[in-house]
């Protein structure tokens, strides 16, 4: 024990209060007909669009006008044909399957058949690979 001389208690009362009501309690369908009853004034202001959320659904705002209104057809860009051919072309000389052309590659053999039918989506990265693995020129000026 840190203290010197005999230990002692605090006995002071403690006062515990009751918090005054917040804005939302005041408004309390309670309080507001004890104050009718009592003859105080009140007020009541109804919000305009209170409880709506007319400003987000309703208009069309400015970017939804400039979809509906643009008309040019937007798509990703495919393999073309000439790429398609040349692929196939190449990997027929070197007596390579789909998926071993795949597995030199480093990638899977769904990405070689997307390539040949024209599904895939042009990667520079993954062309690059299949100009090494096949020997050929795919990319650029034939």
């Amino acid at each position: 024990m840190a203290g010197v001389g005999p230990m002692t208690q605090d006995w002071e009362p403690v006062v515990i209060r009751k918090k005054t009501p917040n804005a939302a309690a005041k408004r309390d369908e309670k309080t507001v007909n004890a104050a009718r009853r009592s003859g105080a004034e009140i007020e009541s202001v109804r919000k305009h669009n209170a409880g709506t959320n007319k400003a987000a659904s309703s208009g069309t705002s400015l970017n939804t006008k400039m979809l509906d209104d643009d008309t040019e057809n937007l798509a990703h860009e495919r393999v073309p044909t000439e790429l398609k051919k040349a692929i196939m072309q190449a990997r027929g000389e070197k007596k390579l399957t789909q998926s071993q052309l795949a597995q030199l590659i480093n990638e899977k053999p769904q990405v070689i058949q997307e390539y040949e039918s024209g599904k895939a989506i042009p990667n520079q990265q993954i062309l690059i690979k299949l100009e090494r693995a096949l020997g050929a020129k795919l990319r650029g000026k034939k």
